[in-house]
């Protein structure tokens, strides 16, 4: 399975780490987010690493160059970042099959295999890690409604009136469908062509799409105290495995 990785965000509340550096590449627990990532796709069988790069895209294009681990490595370029449906967009043409997707600003201790288990038993045209946060975090995230089954309902991107406290955290599986979907989403009122709202198109066409919940942790690494905490969580597991 090919896994999409968008890395083209300039991370400006993560300044000044981010001032010559893309946000993927400021490093925690001393490796770059970017790493963090490739190395749990490879552990989930990603054969092939796609990675949309944009600001300060020659970073990451350097670092990595065009394998992972022997894992080939394929750049797309998303020159203007105008929302995550339009940065999934520019892999369309690399992908003719169920993929995996990550948030290139994510680090995850969580059960990903889960997702990915769930996609291949071919029931659910997508699937992604849901979990609760606080009520008053829950407008910071993409809030999505289930039914009884975990099927995803409705999916609203930083609603100011959260209708639950369950969001999507940064790890999707998708058919090509989505990308359909993408192509129909109309700019949100931030200006940007959300991937919730291509989500939420499915949804209406009829489409499963899969919730699962996240059993371990994640963080998302918006801000300078962000990256401190995921190293800690990260220092902490070493520590346990230790002993």
């Amino acid at each position: 399975m090919k896994a999409v990785v968008l890395a083209a965000g300039e991370g400006t509340r993560l300044r000044p780490l981010t001032e010559d550096k893309p946000k993927g590449m400021v490093a925690v627990d001393g490796e770059p987010i970017l790493t963090h990532c490739f190395d749990q796709l490879a552990a989930l069988g990603a054969d092939e690493l796609i990675v949309v790069v944009g600001y300060l895209k020659e970073r990451i294009i350097d670092h990595y160059g065009d394998e992972y681990e022997g894992i080939p490595i394929t750049y797309a370029h998303q020159r203007d970042q105008q929302g995550l449906a339009h940065a999934l967009l520019t892999v369309e043409e690399y992908i003719d099959d169920d993929f995996m997707l990550m948030l290139g600003d994510n680090v995850f201790q969580a059960n990903l295999e889960d997702v990915v288990r769930r996609q291949r038993e071919d029931r659910a045209d997508a699937a992604f890690l849901v979990e609760e946060v606080p009520w008053d975090e829950a407008d910071r995230y993409g809030v999505c409604d289930t039914n009884k089954f975990g099927e995803i309902t409705d999916v609203v991107e930083k609603p100011d009136d959260p209708p639950s406290n369950l969001v999507m955290t940064g790890f999707y599986t998708f058919t090509p469908a989505i990308f359909h979907a993408c192509h129909l989403v109309q700019p949100s009122n931030r200006g940007e062509y959300e991937i919730s709202e291509a989500i939420d198109l499915l949804i209406q066409s009829g489409r499963t799409i899969d919730a699962i919940g996240l059993e371990g942790w994640r963080i998302d690494v918006g801000y300078p105290e962000d990256r401190e905490e995921a190293e800690q969580r990260l220092q902490q597991k070493v520590t346990i495995e230790e002993d």
